[in-house]
């Protein structure tokens, strides 16, 4: 598996397919520093990964921060309800697996 921190990751026409309930900490510990190439209007952190078959998700929140809500928006810090996009369902136990290793 390699993560944004390895390469650039090809995530067009990734989409939403579930969610997962982790905190900001252990996602980083997991996967190192999110992306700095996502949609910062409507997300505050996103993490691209890549399996060994080529399979492609993405890890984000979706307008609930500080990006998207202002004042009113959660510190990225305290984010727990992350979205799992990718081209099909089958990402999200994919995800799964690794995070909760």
């Amino acid at each position: 598996m390699k993560t944004n921190n390895d390469k650039d990751i090809e995530t067009s026409l990734t989409s939403l397919q579930g969610y997962i309930d982790i905190s900001y900490d252990k996602l980083i510990e997991k996967l190192g520093p999110p992306s700095d190439n996502y949609d910062d209007y409507k997300s505050d952190a996103e993490w691209q990964i890549e399996f060994e078959d080529g399979t492609v998700a993405t890890i984000y929140n979706y307008k609930d921060g500080k990006n998207y809500c202002g004042k009113d928006g959660l510190e990225t810090k305290d984010i727990r309800d992350w979205h799992i996009g990718g081209h099909d369902k089958k990402i999200v136990e994919m995800v799964m697996g690794v995070l909760k290793s």
